[in-house]
């Protein structure tokens, strides 16, 4: 078991190291190719698309490490199963009442 994780340490550093380079090369010849043409803003370096690689992480991904499985309102099993009806039924949204989904889903935009 000792010389398994004596082998992965390396290649996963190699790894690592490979995806961070990959990484900024990628955004560095994207933004070069794009930008200057486009907006007449300056090239960059690796070591700032690095950076903006790493502040739009930031930004706009988050951790990586918490992903939320929850991505709509709590149904009760029967209000589940309506739904699921209506999909089938291709969305009668004008049949569908707002009571059948719950609190504030039949409102129209």
């Amino acid at each position: 078991m000792r010389k398994k994780w004596i082998f992965l340490a390396p290649v996963a550093v190699v790894g690592i190291a490979l995806f961070v380079f990959l990484g900024g090369e990628i955004v560095k010849q994207l933004w070069n190719w794009l930008v200057p043409p486009l907006f007449g803003w300056r090239e960059v370096t690796f070591w700032q698309a690095l950076g903006l690689l790493v502040l739009c992480r930031i930004l706009f991904g988050g951790s990586g490490f918490h992903r939320s499985r929850r991505s709509g309102p709590d149904f009760t099993p029967e209000q589940k199963e309506r739904f699921r009806r209506r999909m089938r039924e291709g969305w009668g949204i004008g049949s569908a009442e707002p009571s059948d989904l719950g609190e504030g889903a039949g409102n129209k935009l």
